[in-house]
């Protein structure tokens, strides 16, 4: 059974899942960030799935990329598997604007995070269609 990287369980809050992967939020308030995570444990690089899974999860990446820019009518939408500071492989899916605090650069180690509250969650994550990634 795979686990979630206790970085990315710290940073992020849970969404939702499918058989292939966790969906979860950065829990930012700067960015309007998705982050997708392959449950198979000690997985580091996308080319170490099997081709199918490869391509179920370039299909939910596009997927919550595109409901991403939808929702939130980004100016961009930045996807990314670094992976050097948590060796999971973890894809993140990031809306961003002109004149948001990192623009025009990249959005790691810039500024602080600023948090959002336990009880609260920005008002996009319900305008998530979560269900078509069933049929995937």
């Amino acid at each position: 059974m795979a686990t979630l990287h206790p970085r990315l369980a710290g940073d992020t809050r849970a969404l939702g899942e499918t058989e292939l992967c966790w969906l979860r939020w950065m829990s930012d308030q700067r960015f309007a960030w998705l982050i997708i995570v392959p449950k198979r444990e000690g997985l580091r690089e996308w080319h170490h799935l099997r081709e199918d899974e490869q391509i179920v999860l370039l299909k939910q990446v596009n997927t919550l990329a595109a409901q991403l820019e939808t929702v939130t009518g980004a100016d961009k939408i930045n996807i990314g598997a670094l992976g050097n500071m948590v060796p999971q492989l973890h894809i993140h899916v990031i809306a961003r604007f002109e004149g948001d605090p990192c623009w025009p650069g990249p959005v790691w180690g810039q500024g602080q995070p600023e948090p959002w509250a336990e009880s609260d969650q920005p008002a996009w994550i319900d305008k998530l269609d979560l269900s078509v990634l069933e049929t995937l």
